[in-house]
């Protein structure tokens, strides 16, 4: 009887089981369906439509990205602080997030037809990333979300996201000197310290005075947390972890005699010797350079044989025409032998927002070109010299944003530690002023001794420009708008 007890125990047990597993199985079944009917119920609040099924799957990335986490807190800070400083490493995705999150904030908080602007130094990285930020919001290019740069403006009047170059937001400045059509404006990579983030910097710390309900975020991945903080009156940091990849960094062992030789024999060994496929980018100085590195790989690759696989050799450079600049998006070639890569041969515009999808292998000489005036001979000229620390770092995170990479810095780490410099040297203590006081003076702004730079230029070289014969005379064709900066 016992043993007939226990078979049937046994027996009822394993119905159980069995009835769970399908009660289970129902239950999933039906909160499947009532996740794809909530899918189909909910629509896009900016065109009214329900959200296509791309939409669900780039949302399902957006959350493994490491700002994702700082959402609330971000939002926080933006309710109880005017301005906001915020760093955020190579990798964060910051840059196409937190303008989405302002978006949101800015349709419960602000009176309609507000619009949230964030600025980028470069053309090419407005276009990506307002593509990019497009396509994670389901809608299109040049109408909820859009971009202006100089001479194209893909914009409409139902925009309330705008990518914009920062000389294109002093350029709005000018109509309309308060930047009422904004309710957040956020300066991204503002350790570039070009001269228009300088110059935007010292204006909109001007304007927050005058409508305290203007919200202003300050993003850079390399930013000087103290110096901004103070700038900007103490504002709170947030700091995001970054990069989403490791990345393996590689030295020269020995200073090379020639960079541009260097670099083009590291291309052709990675394209070679390394067997995780993966394009490149390389990092060089100018336009000419770039054009003969382009045709020095493609012609040693073509030497190799049918056995290495194929490369695609893709300059980039800040005059070349918009098209071609997207050409950096273009897949990989492919290849029956070997692993066909895509070569980027790219000034330092490569260095700060872009993404290229499917870089690996970043390859840093050390040097970019910079901007020098000589005030006794007034002579401007591009000289190519070493990068700061935080440049070769963002180097470096190009190579980390999509799958583990490698760096190798075609320079020694002694140089690195010892030879450079921690951040870049701001724009505006080595240029000609004179585009400065026409544009301070174009904004309304007379006291330009007196204005509010993070790094005022030396009080001599500003009054020397100030009363030079060529600026007098340029200001009599400039219509000053009021002086109510003054």
């Amino acid at each position: 009887m016992s043993r007939k007890r226990l078979d049937i125990g046994f027996h009822r047990s394993d119905q159980r089981a069995e009835v769970n597993y399908n009660n289970n199985n129902r239950r999933e079944f039906y909160q499947d369906r009532h996740t794809k009917r909530q899918r189909q119920e909910m629509s896009n609040p900016l065109t009214g439509r329900p959200y296509n099924t791309h939409y669900y799957d780039l949302l399902s990335t957006r959350m493994k990205l490491p700002v994702f986490e700082y959402k609330e807190k971000v939002l926080d800070l933006i309710n109880k602080h005017q301005i906001v400083c915020l760093v955020g490493e190579t990798g964060s995705g910051k840059t196409t997030q937190i303008p989405q999150w302002c978006v949101t904030w800015i349709r419960s908080n602000c009176p309609p037809r507000m619009k949230v602007a964030c600025t980028q130094p470069r053309r090419v990285a407005a276009m990506s990333v307002a593509a990019r930020v497009a396509e994670e919001m389901d809608v299109e290019v040049g109408k909820e979300v859009g971009y202006n740069i100089r001479f194209e403006d893909c914009t409409s009047p139902n925009t309330i996201l705008k990518y914009l170059t920062d000389g294109m937001l002093l350029r709005e400045a000018v109509s309309d000197p308060l930047l009422e059509a904004y309710g957040i404006i956020v300066l991204d990579e503002a350790h570039e310290r070009t001269l228009a983030t300088d110059i935007l910097m010292g204006l909109l710390k001007e304007i927050a005075k005058q409508r305290p309900q203007l919200k202003i975020l300050i993003m850079s991945a390399t930013l000087d947390c103290g110096k901004f903080q103070e700038y900007f009156n103490n504002a709170p940091l947030v700091t995001i972890p970054g990069r989403l990849f490791p990345v393996e960094i590689f030295y020269s062992p020995e200073p090379e005699s020639n960079y541009l030789d260097s670099a083009i024999n590291s291309v052709i060994q990675i394209h070679m010797c390394e067997e995780t496929s993966g394009d490149i980018l390389l990092f060089l100085t100018g336009q000419e350079e770039i054009d003969e590195a382009c045709k020095a790989i493609q012609s040693e690759v073509s030497k190799l044989g049918p056995n290495i696989g194929k490369i695609n050799c893709i300059p980039l450079y800040s005059t070349l025409p918009p098209n071609l600049q997207q050409r950096i998006f273009e897949p990989p070639p492919e290849s029956k032998k070997g692993i066909g890569r895509k070569v980027v041969v790219s000034t330092n515009i490569a260095e700060t927002s872009l993404t290229i999808d499917g870089i690996v292998y970043v390859i840093d000489p050390g040097f970019s070109k910079q901007k020098l005036y000589n005030p006794r001979i007034r002579v401007e000229s591009l000289l190519v010299s070493e990068i700061s620390k935080a440049s070769a770092k963002q180097r470096a995170g190009r190579a980390g944003r999509t799958k583990p990479g490698k760096c190798f810095r075609l320079y020694t780490e002694n140089t690195y530690i010892n030879g450079m410099q921690e951040n870049t040297y701001p724009e505006i203590l080595r240029s000609n002023l004179s585009s400065v006081v026409l544009q301070l003076k174009k904004l309304g702004i007379d006291d330009l001794v007196h204005f509010d730079f993070m790094d005022p230029p030396g009080l001599l070289f500003l009054v020397y420009f100030l009363s030079a014969g060529n600026i007098d005379a340029s200001i009599g064709d400039v219509e000053l708008p009021g002086s109510h900066r003054r």
